[in-house]
């Protein structure tokens, strides 16, 4: 068991004023940014879809991306309210939607880059086990296309439904609020460790997940094909419940979003790649993936240290006040 920290208390309601306030600011300066966006866009000599995404939009949807993707609060929810907030076509059938739902997948490339470099040993492990020189590799290898499978099954077959009945803003505030209750509930029941039980008496390394858990941990991970619902909130509480550690649980959840988003990324780049080249070009998709990267890599250290010490309850509270923004901003015509 864990020490107590004795700061944790009053720290903890710091942490939960400061997030409340990143959110409050963040879609605050994109509500902004917006009707100046909107502003410019109707000036403009032009209106063709290809100038509604320049560098500066095609950079913070990579922020968002980056800073998102990895935590459990949902990157599809935040990138798809921040398109709103930038003027972008959002209403279904309209020119230049189908050019920004892929952009949207795509700069996930960034993403995934931040992975690979961070977790690098790992895959040398993976290589080396793929070619029968690290057993430990191979076993990973194992478990992590066991995960992805039916995801990457069921996510393939259902894309356009998906995408044509779930993105939008309601069912996404729907997903933020429920998956907020789901992790209060979890803790408060005992199903998942709190913060003085992250690791006790559970499975500790990579190497001692069993192909049945990785195959629960993948069917979870189908839970989050849902908008708003959070790949890596899915697959961390899915590897909790069936007694990994936290650690172990927030390492995995990384190294299958790999191979999720690569997957998910490849599927949409061939299915619509073309649009998105046509409408937006190379450059902008560039520009928002290397700022995706870099936002991903601060994201990722900051949660591997953060979830060494605490739990998932800090999510829960930004969940409910990024559904509570956005209610308002629906509520007020903003987006």
């Amino acid at each position: 068991m864990r020490a107590p920290d004795p700061a944790f208390p009053s720290g903890d309601t710091v942490r939960r004023a400061r997030l409340a306030m990143f959110a409050i600011i963040t879609l605050a300066v994109l509500a902004v940014a917006r009707p100046a966006a909107a502003s410019a866009i109707a000036g403009a000599a032009a209106t063709s879809t290809e100038n509604l995404l320049t560098w500066w939009k095609a950079a913070i949807l990579g922020i968002v991306e980056g800073l998102t993707e990895f935590l459990p609060i949902s990157s599809t929810g935040h990138l798809l309210v921040t398109a709103r907030l930038l003027n972008l076509p959002d209403e279904k059938g309209s020119a230049g939607l189908d050019a920004v739902n892929t952009y949207i997948v795509a700069i996930q490339f960034g993403a995934i880059l931040a992975v690979l470099g961070l977790f690098w040993r790992r895959f040398v492990q993976m290589l080396q086990g793929l070619i029968g020189r690290n057993p430990e590799g191979r076993h990973l290898l194992i478990t992590l296309v066991i995960a992805f499978l039916p995801a990457g099954v069921l996510g393939a077959a259902l894309d356009s439904k998906i995408e044509d009945t779930l993105f939008g803003p309601w069912p996404i505030v729907i997903a933020w609020i429920v998956g907020g209750i789901v992790i209060l509930a979890l803790q408060r029941t005992g199903r998942i460790p709190d913060r003085d039980h992250l690791d006790a008496g559970r499975t500790n390394s990579l190497a001692a997940i069993t192909y049945r858990q990785a195959l629960i941990i993948g069917l979870v991970q189908c839970i989050a094909l849902c908008p708003g619902t959070s790949r890596s909130l899915a697959t961390i509480i899915g590897a909790l419940l069936i007694g990994v550690s936290m650690p172990v649980a927030v390492e995995f959840s990384f190294l299958l979003g790999f191979v999720t988003l690569t997957a998910a990324t490849l599927f949409k780049l061939a299915k619509d790649g073309g649009t998105l080249v046509d409408q937006f070009g190379v450059l902008d998709p560039l520009i928002g993936a290397a700022f995706a990267f870099v936002a991903a890599v601060l994201a990722i250290r900051w949660l591997i240290s953060y979830l060494s010490k605490h739990d998932l309850t800090i999510f829960a509270w930004y969940r409910f006040i990024v559904a509570a923004i956005t209610i308002v901003l629906l509520a007020t015509s903003v987006i």
